[in-house]
């Protein structure tokens, strides 16, 4: 018994551990940008060691891309298989609106510094396995396909790629204008006109 409360205790503890790191670094990435995120800096702001740091985290980026991973879930339900071209439509808009939402929590600054080519944790050719947005559409539209509910004329592939550079416009658009875009309208509505002529 007395053991179960202790690996509960350390479970705590890791997880807090955890969060303070998150925490350190997304507000070095809100104050100072992508350049002042070292290890160093989130260790020294979070007041960790570096090997607390490698027990949580591989590197800077495997950090980073826990913040997308960390995302409210998508009801599963929603992305079982789809009845027909419509539903599947509706499914994929709504993950990237579920998506939108989690990203003005984050807030402009943080997107701002967080979508940038040094960030290799949104580069889709190392990413590792995790419930990413694209890598869960991905999924249901293999699903879909396979089904033979859908029957796009492009590989899966570019699809998926088109879908990412789509939602990697509006969130580079929404950042831009500081916040100030139409960013669940404009969203909703490139997918949907890519969809469309894809479905």
């Amino acid at each position: 018994m007395n053991g179960a409360r202790e690996l509960s205790k350390q479970q705590q503890k890791s997880k807090e551990t955890k969060a303070r790191i998150f925490h350190a670094a997304k507000a070095i990435l809100q104050k100072k940008g992508y350049e002042a995120l070292s290890i160093k800096n989130i260790c020294e702001e979070a007041h960790v060691s570096n090997g607390s740091f490698y027990h949580h985290f591989k590197t800077k980026d495997d950090l980073l891309s826990y913040y997308i991973e960390e995302q409210p879930s998508i009801n599963p339900d929603l992305l079982d298989l789809p009845a027909n071209a419509e539903e599947a439509k509706s499914a994929i808009i709504q993950v990237y609106l579920n998506y939108v939402q989690y990203c003005r929590e984050l807030g402009v600054s943080f997107m701002s510094n967080y979508y940038t080519p040094k960030n290799q944790s949104l580069n889709p050719a190392i990413r590792t396995e995790r419930p990413y947005p694209i890598v869960t559409v991905q999924n249901y539209l293999q699903k879909a396909i396979e089904a033979g509910v859908l029957h796009p004329d492009l590989p899966l592939e570019n699809i998926t790629t088109d879908i990412r550079m789509i939602v990697i416009g509006n969130v580079f658009e929404w950042c831009l204008k500081d916040g100030k875009a139409d960013f669940e309208g404009n969203m909703k509505r490139s997918l949907e006109i890519y969809l469309d002529g894809l479905m």
